[in-house]
């Protein structure tokens, strides 16, 4: 089944949210912010065609080409479009997501090589910070915040304090399963604090439709039952995937992408296992641990 085409809403007359139906994997929001001088876009898209209708999406609305361009994380659904925006706009993370998204590189291509990415150029970058930083974009504050090492070491969350806005990146997967292979289930945890001390009213998560703070506390739960599966299959001497094989996942069940269950598991028992947060872990194994959850089959890229 195709996906639904990406659409953009307005949560105010200066702030919109790019959603990407059906949130699966590779499928990113975005958004951006103006104030009708200036644009900061929030995130970019996995491939070039996709980072193309974004960049539509943005001038459709009147405002003008990205000035600032802020990445949530390294993943490529998120910073493959960079190049697209480079020779404008000036390109804002975390320090450790420029470090991650430079060694990555082209890797999703080694996950999904029959996706068609166009042209895509790695581009990190231009601008880093290590705990927080606000962007002036005209006469907004848009304030960038490290909640610390969860969905990955580099993540960053983007604040709109005069809307009660919140981009949340992937700390947040509406309708669908959290993911923390390349970051931390404890760091997870503590970030969720974070973004709920923040008093946003409308959160737009990395993937899935626009919500509230509600999604906080069901991504704790989610975060709290994988918890107790590897302390439980930890002890007994289990493999995250007998783990996973033997877990009823009860009301996380119809979420989307549930066989990152597994994945999660990997970073669950890394951490029982005295491995610091974010320690880099077998992504090829843990893949293909989803890949058998998923009935035998590579997860599908959606884009």
């Amino acid at each position: 089944m195709t996906a639904a085409e990406p659409y953009t809403f307005a949560l105010a007359d200066d702030v919109h949210a790019y959603i990407q139906p059906d949130g699966g994997w590779c499928l990113n929001n975005a958004g951006f912010v103006g104030d009708g001088s200036t644009t900061l876009l929030v995130d970019t898209a996995a491939t070039e065609r996709r980072a193309r209708a974004l960049a539509a999406a943005v001038e459709a609305t009147g405002a003008p080409a990205p000035r600032f361009v802020v990445n949530t994380h390294h993943h490529g659904d998120h910073t493959y479009g960079n190049g697209l925006f480079a020779s404008s706009a000036t390109i804002v993370s975390h320090v450790d997501c420029r470090r991650e998204a430079l060694a990555s590189g082209h890797n999703l291509e080694l996950v999904w090589p029959g996706v068609d990415y166009g042209d895509i150029r790695i581009q990190g970058a231009d601008l880093t910070y290590t705990d927080r930083t606000t962007v002036h974009v005209g006469g907004i504050d848009v304030e960038i915040i490290h909640p610390g090492v969860a969905h990955t070491v580099g993540d960053s969350v983007v604040w709109l304090p005069h809307r009660r806005v919140l981009f949340a990146g992937d700390l947040v997967f509406e309708g669908g399963t959290p993911f923390v292979l390349m970051g931390s289930l404890s760091g997870s945890l503590r970030a969720l604090d974070v973004l709920r001390g923040l008093g946003a009213e409308t959160v737009v998560p990395g993937h899935g439709g626009i919500t509230d703070p509600a999604e906080f506390d069901r991504t704790e739960r989610y975060l709290r039952f994988v918890a107790e599966v590897a302390q439980q299959h930890h002890a007994a001497g289990r493999t995250p995937l007998e783990a996973a094989l033997a877990t009823d996942l009860g009301e996380f069940a119809e979420w989307r992408e549930s066989e990152r269950l597994v994945a999660n598991l990997h970073r669950a028992y890394a951490e029982l296992d005295g491995r610091p947060e974010g320690t880099p872990l077998d992504l090829l194994s843990a893949f293909q641990d989803m890949a058998v959850l998923n009935g035998g089959e590579m997860v599908a890229c959606h884009a």
